[in-house]
C-alpha cells in the first residue's frame, strides 16, 4: 500500500494562525491517511504520524547556499522514509519553488515513478503564465484546488494542462463555531453592550487588498443616517477614530466565536481573488448573514449569492453604502447554511477520498 508524505514549510502543528495549518491540524487529530510529514521541527507533536524534521545544521545551511537549492533540508528528510520497494504519494502546499528540485533529486535517485505528486494550491488565480506552466503541469499528478471557478479560470488560462484536477473546499470546526438561538443571540448582544444595535463584523489583517480602508469610507456615509448599527473591526488598531466603529485588536482565534455569534452581518469587502476565506465560512456557521466582495472563489463559497449578499462592484464606496443599507432595511436574521458544508468533517472525509483515488491510480 503507497504510504503518504506531506512536505511542510511550515512546522506541524503550526503555533500561529494558520488557514491550511488549521486544515491539517483538524484532520490529523482524527482519521487521517498521511504517513510521514517532512517539516520544521514543531514546539510539539502528533503521536499519530512519523517525523522528519527538516535538517538545519550548519553543513546543510553551506550545502545549500553552494548548491543554490534551499529545499536540501527537506530533500535529506524525505531520502531517509524513501525505498525502492515501495510507493509514495508525496503532498506539497502552495511551495511551488520546491517542485523542480524534487523532481529532479526523486529522478536521481531512481524513484520518480514511485511517487504521485499532489499539488494543494489555496490560490485562485493561475500561478504560472501559459508557455511556462506546462513543465510544472506535466511534472505533477494531481492539482488539488479550493474550487470549481478556480479549476474554470486554470482550464481556460492554460492551452496545455496535462495533469489531473480536484476540488477540496476548506472546511472549519463546526463544534467551535456554530449559530446560537434568537434567545441565547439577544441574551449575548446585551452583555455585549448592543442589544439595540445592528451589529457588523469585519475580521482580518488591515492590509489594502482586505479592503477595510474602502469599508469605513462607506461606514462614514451610512452612519450619517444611521445610528442603531455598530461596526466591530477585529485584527487592527485604529489608525484615526471613526463614530460608531470599535477596534478590537487583535482576538485569539478560540475567542472569535462569541464575536460572530453577537454579530448581524458580517463584512467580507476584499479587493482580490480571494482563494476561498476561513473567516468568511467561520461566520456564516455562526448564523451571520453575509454581505462580501463577488471576486475569488467567494461567489462560489456563497453559493452564488444563495448565502449571502455578493457585491459586483466591490472597489466602488457607493456599492457598499448601497449594500449595507439594503440589509438595514431589510436584515436576514439568520442564513440557511447546511450544518455538514464547508465543516472540517467534509474536508477531512474529502482528504481522505482523494488520497484513496491518489493510491488507486499509483
Amino acid at each position: 500500500m503507497p504510504k503518504v508524505i506531506l512536505l511542510s514549510q511550515a512546522p506541524l502543528p503550526f503555533s500561529q494562525i494558520g488557514s491550511w495549518t488549521t486544515l491539517y491540524k483538524n484532520y490529523l487529530q482524527g482519521k487521517h491517511l498521511i504517513d510521514h510529514i517532512v517539516c520544521p521541527e514543531p514546539e510539539e507533536k502528533w503521536e499519530t504520524v512519523s517525523y522528519r524534521f527538516v535538517a538545519q545544521d550548519y553543513w546543510t545551511k553551506i550545502q545549500q547556499k553552494w548548491t543554490k537549492n534551499p529545499y536540501l533540508g527537506y530533500l535529506k528528510g524525505l531520502n531517509s522514509i524513501l525505498n525502492s520497494d515501495e510507493k509514495y504519494i508525496i503532498q506539497i502546499v502552495d511551495n511551488f519553488g520546491i517542485v523542480a528540485p524534487l523532481v529532479a533529486f526523486l529522478k536521481e535517485k531512481g524513484l520518480r515513478d514511485h511517487c504521485y505528486l499532489q499539488f494543494f494550491y489555496h490560490g485562485f488565480a493561475p500561478f504560472y503564465g501559459n508557455f511556462e506552466s506546462r513543465w510544472f503541469y506535466e511534472n505533477i499528478q494531481e492539482m488539488v484546488l479550493l474550487t470549481h471557478d478556480s479549476y474554470q479560470v486554470h482550464k481556460e488560462r492554460y492551452t496545455v494542462l496535462p495533469t489531473r484536477f480536484s476540488v477540496l473546499h476548506n472546511g472549519i470546526d463546526t463544534t467551535k463555531f456554530f449559530s446560537l438561538s434568537q434567545k441565547d443571540k439577544h441574551a449575548l448582544k446585551q452583555n455585549k453592550g448592543v442589544a439595540d444595535k445592528k451589529v457588523f463584523v469585519w475580521c482580518a489583517q488591515d492590509r489594502p487588498k482586505k479592503g477595510l480602508h474602502l469599508l469605513l469610507d462607506a461606514w462614514k456615509g451610512v452612519f450619517e443616517t444611521r445610528k442603531d448599527i455598530v461596526l466591530w473591526v477585529i485584527g487592527c488598531e485604529a489608525k484615526i477614530p471613526h463614530d460608531g466603529v470599535t477596534f478590537f485588536g487583535r482576538i485569539p482565534n478560540d475567542e472569535l466565536t462569541v464575536y460572530y455569534q453577537a454579530s448581524d452581518c458580517y463584512l467580507f469587502p476584499i479587493l482580490w481573488h480571494e482563494g476561498f476565506g476561513l473567516s468568511l465560512i467561520e461566520a456564516l456557521h455562526c448564523g451571520t448573514y453575509t454581505i462580501a466582495s463577488a471576486l475569488g472563489g467567494v461567489p462560489e463559497v456563497l453559493q452564488y449569492g444563495k448565502l449571502g449578499m455578493l457585491v459586483e462592484n466591490p472597489h466602488f464606496v457607493s456599492a457598499w453604502q448601497k449594500a449595507l443599507l439594503e440589509f438595514l432595511e431589510d436584515p436576514i436574521s439568520k442564513n440557511s447554511l447546511p450544518p455538514d458544508l464547508y465543516s472540517s468533517k467534509s474536508w477531512n472525509e474529502g482528504m481522505n477520498a482523494i488520497i484513496e483515488r491518489a493510491k488507486a491510480s499509483i
